[in-house]
């Protein structure tokens, strides 16, 4: 073990950037003493040098990253910025993986630094971009963490287990969370200040008369004044875009936008009417066809706001399972939000219309208020239902048989879609396919095809299908596996286990493996492995 870790940072095009920013200065230099000597004005070659010098130096500091540890601790180093964290400081090392939206590189792995007082430090080297560089990226943590554990072992982690943070774990960062529910918050409020405004001038526009010669000039912008033009041309855009009308010879104006619609309804050549009100072209009539302008009025604000606020609880929600994750575990995996987005969509089915059509008053008559009072029970008990589905549950630590799935022994099951198992019939003897994954390659799981665990009339076996018969299932070697604990996920046991399933950490002949299943499934299948002949002794949980 060498005392000195390193991991550098250096792009093969480092000096091209090196000269690209040199020459970008020189040019901004040179150009803007030359305006100023000359007293002219400056062309654009001094900004277009400034920005090419500050790209390069942005992408210079970005590939000079030098991370090194030794003795004294952990050094940072880049183009701008030097820092140094002893280990005296360090609290923990740990692996942050981060998805992004390249297909390429799906995911990406970094290590974070804990800091005692909970603050953390993600390092900026060494980056796991792929499965290939996931063995280096590990041999490097586990250096990292060797000289952890050498100069400050009053620090350092007792476990050798590196936990895993992840989007879907207790120690995700939730910043990104409230500010979205924030900015969704602070949008409703802006759209409930502006409903007194657009009701106002949609009752204005429905009141609105035509003008007449005894009007006088200052107020003939609240009343309709009605111009005669022709349509030249037509130009409908995309869903999306604004479609327009040109008029001939460019009277009263040069064109009008309007939806696709109208832009396809109206024809060249079309005599029509243009009605003015508050200066500005609010309906084209003519040739049977009609345009008008939409005015929002209460409902449309109301409406908005309501969606935003909406919205906003999805962000809200996921800040909630964080909070209710407080006390687990940073690597464990928290609940779903998915469950208060079904109650979320579930309030604005009613709540939407019910702001649209009653956007002043949820109590105007009484089938609007049993409409509110309705839809306010029906929202209580979604939610109440979604902060069920998505509570914390504990492992099953027991070892009761009697712990299962529901179906009766000697009762044949076969799994759906959705992973529970279901009866297909009640027969005097029968097996049992409960959804469950081997997380490890082994002999009787090569390459992952397992996907059931069967339970039965045989010995315990994996198959890669969901019953009826053993057709190509593998026997459980129950004679080696010890069970050594029952727990929840964590963060490095996958994207690909579920959140409401369970782990069991096994022990097969000395080489730790991994089984997922749902808590009630795994419980039956733990109680079925120690109950048979030739299981180990000492199992416990």
């Amino acid at each position: 073990m060498t005392e000195t870790w390193e991991v550098p940072c250096s792009a093969p095009w480092r000096r091209a950037l090196w000269l690209s920013a040199g020459l970008g200065t020189a040019v901004t230099v040179l150009e803007a003493a030359r305006a100023i000597h000359l007293g002219t004005l400056p062309n654009p070659w001094p900004g277009i040098g400034l920005l090419v010098a500050l790209i390069s130096f942005a992408m210079l500091h970005a590939v000079s990253h030098r991370v090194t540890a030794d003795a004294d601790g952990v050094h940072l180093r880049s183009l701008l910025r030097r820092r140094h964290i002893p280990w005296s400081d360090i609290s923990d090392l740990r692996v942050r993986r981060m998805h992004t939206d390249n297909w390429r590189v799906p995911e990406t792995h970094r290590i974070l630094v804990v800091l005692h007082g909970r603050r953390k430090c993600l390092l900026p080297l060494p980056i796991c971009r792929s499965a290939a560089e996931l063995p280096d990226f590990e041999t490097k943590l586990a250096a990292l963490r060797a000289l952890h554990r050498r100069h400050a072992p009053a620090s350092a982690p007792r476990t050798d287990r590196v936990p895993v943070i992840s989007a879907r774990t207790a120690g995700r960062n939730w910043a990104g969370s409230l500010a979205l529910c924030v900015l969704l918050l602070a949008g409703a409020g802006t759209a409930l200040a502006f409903v007194p405004a657009a009701e106002t001038n949609k009752r204005a526009w429905e009141a609105a008369v035509p003008c007449t010669a005894a009007t006088p000039t200052a107020e003939r912008g609240e009343c309709l004044t009605t111009l005669r033009a022709e349509i030249e041309r037509t130009d409908a855009n995309r869903p999306k875009q604004r479609s327009w009308l040109y008029f001939t010879e460019g009277r009263p104006l040069e064109r009008l936008g309007v939806s696709r619609e109208a832009a396809l309804d109206f024809e060249a050549g079309d005599r029509v009417e243009l009605t003015v009100w508050r200066h500005e072209v609010r309906e084209v009539s003519g040739a049977g066809r009609l345009w008008r302008e939409h005015f929002p009025g209460a409902g449309d604000v109301v409406m908005v706001a309501a969606a935003c606020l909406l919205a906003a609880g999805l962000p809200g929600a996921r800040i909630l399972m964080r909070l209710r994750g407080r006390r687990l575990p940073e690597d464990e995996v928290i609940p779903s939000a998915l469950p208060f987005a079904g109650a979320l969509a579930g309030t604005a089915g009613w709540l939407l219309p019910l702001c649209y059509l009653h956007p002043l008053d949820f109590l105007a008559s009484p089938a609007v208020t049993a409409w509110t009072a309705g839809g306010s029970v029906a929202s209580a008990g979604l939610f109440a239902w979604a902060w069920y589905a998505s509570r914390i549950r504990r492992p099953d630590t027991g070892t009761g048989a009697g712990t299962g799935t529901g179906t009766a022994p000697g009762t044949a099951a076969v799994t759906g879609t959705s992973g529970t198992t279901r009866a297909r019939g009640t027969t005097a003897r029968g097996d049992v396919f409960l959804a469950a994954r081997f997380l490890e390659h082994t002999d009787y799981n090569p390459n992952g095809f397992g996907s059931h665990v069967v339970l039965g009339d045989g010995p315990p076996a994996v198959a890669p299908h969901g019953g009826p018969g053993r057709f190509a299932a593998k026997p459980l070697p129950v004679e080696r596996l010890t069970v050594r604990a029952v727990r929840r996920p964590r963060g490095g046991d996958g994207e690909s286990v579920p959140r409401k399933w369970h782990i069991a950490d096994l022990d097969d002949a000395g080489t730790p493996v991994r089984l997922a299943a749902a808590p009630a499934d795994l419980a039956r299948i733990v109680a079925e492995l120690r109950r048979r002949p030739g299981a180990p002794a000492e199992s416990g949980v």
